[in-house]
């Protein structure tokens, strides 16, 4: 298939939504599809540099999310570009610039346009005008108005299903968790992290990769860490990643005396992140937010076993205790996390193994393409039966 992908953001930018299509892409070229992303500008990016199939367009810093992108032009183009390109579906990933780009590419090529829906937005609202201006009910009928006439919708979680069905989405939608190179993450790596940072190998080490942002509710963690700290007196917290909420994170630490058990690493190249996973001991995250959880995965697919957050996701996700384990109260994760420190998961017995090996067949980049390609063909067919009254030609 020809596949366009619309994106706001997309590497060198980074986040879970970057990630992600990257990880589709990568994976549906290897499938001997062909894939061409449609995305913003970059002042990382030079102007004059070539990126085979990718396509950028004119864009400005999104307001209060200065770090990503918003495009201020480039509709026709898009258009024609797609039509010579023979597209036969458009996916958007955002529903702002980008994705309003590529429903218009799709209409107009009356091909179906696919959309994921990738940000629970009301755990975002507080960006804007410190909550004071847009309202969950705002959320509801921006989505919506996206979702009309889309040919289908993919939902990382059941949380997210859950929230568009009680928004009135009504269009064809199905749960297709992102997977991850399980390759890029279960290879031991050459780079010493433990060295680098000056800790031993007997260092009892919590890792957490995110945006340092304050929905990611890191201060939670952080908060905990004493009590931790009182059963492995000896341990420490790596954070890893960069955000808004950075220096009210330091402060925190310094403030409750556990500087000394803590590294804020800044922000690292996705390419170097297996490094970090390969070094830990527990991946842990207090984070409310996710609406699936990528870091989640990577860690498991590095072997490392993973305390997060309750939901019908990770409680399904985290299935055995040898992959790790969800929680509901503060001292449940404190318990959990000094379990795994004091007694780290061998996930070379045979069971474990097995265990390891059917949920990275789950959770794998290849399981992922092929689910995405099979909902394409799945809303091609029921397009094609029922037609496109809304499509027009705008030659």
């Amino acid at each position: 298939m020809n596949i366009g992908i619309f994106t706001d953001t997309y590497f060198p930018q980074v986040s879970g939504v970057a990630t992600s299509i990257k990880t589709l892409k990568n994976e549906l070229e290897r499938q001997e599809n062909q894939v061409y992303i449609f995305t913003t500008t970059d002042p990382h990016v030079d102007k004059d540099t070539y990126e085979r199939n990718i396509f950028r367009f004119s864009s400005i810093p999104f307001i209060s999310f200065t770090d990503r992108r918003i495009a201020v032009r480039g509709l026709f183009q898009a258009y024609e570009i797609a039509k010579e390109l023979n597209l036969d579906i458009v996916h958007t990933q955002t529903e702002f610039s980008m994705g309003m780009i590529g429903k218009f590419v799709a209409k107009n090529l009356n091909i179906p346009c696919v959309h994921t829906y990738h940000t629970m937005y009301e755990d975002y609202l507080h960006y804007v005008a410190n909550g004071k201006l847009l309202k969950p009910v705002h959320v509801k009928e921006g989505t919506l108005a996206f979702c009309y006439h889309l040919a289908g919708v993919i939902a990382p979680s059941d949380r997210v299903l859950d929230k568009l069905t009680e928004y009135g989405v009504k269009c064809q939608m199905r749960i297709i968790p992102t997977g991850v190179d399980i390759g890029m993450y279960a290879t031991a790596t050459h780079v010493d992290i433990r060295k680098k940072y000056h800790l031993s190998e007997k260092t009892p080490m919590m890792l957490s990769i995110s945006r340092l942002a304050y929905e990611k509710n890191i201060s939670e963690m952080i908060n905990l860490l004493p009590s931790i700290l009182k059963q492995v007196p000896d341990g420490v917290l790596m954070i890893v990643g960069d955000g808004p909420a950075k220096e009210d994170l330091i402060n925190q630490v310094d403030s409750l005396g556990v500087a000394d058990h803590v590294i804020f690493t800044g922000e690292v190249n996705n390419d170097h992140v297996n490094a970090f996973y390969q070094a830990a001991d527990v991946f842990v995250s207090t984070s409310n937010s996710e609406s699936q959880g990528l870091t989640y995965i990577e860690a498991m697919a590095a072997g490392l076993p993973v305390v997060v957050t309750a939901s019908d996701y990770t409680d399904g996700l985290l299935n055995n205790p040898s992959l790790g384990k969800t929680f509901k109260t503060a001292d449940a994760f404190v318990e959990t996390v000094a379990r795994y420190l004091i007694n780290p998961v061998d996930n070379n017995s045979p069971q474990a193994k097995k265990i390891l090996d059917q949920k990275l067949k789950e959770i794998s980049a290849e399981t992922f393409a092929k689910r995405v390609v099979d909902f394409y063909h799945s809303v091609t067919v029921e397009q094609q039966l029922q037609g496109d009254p809304t499509a027009t030609n705008i030659e």
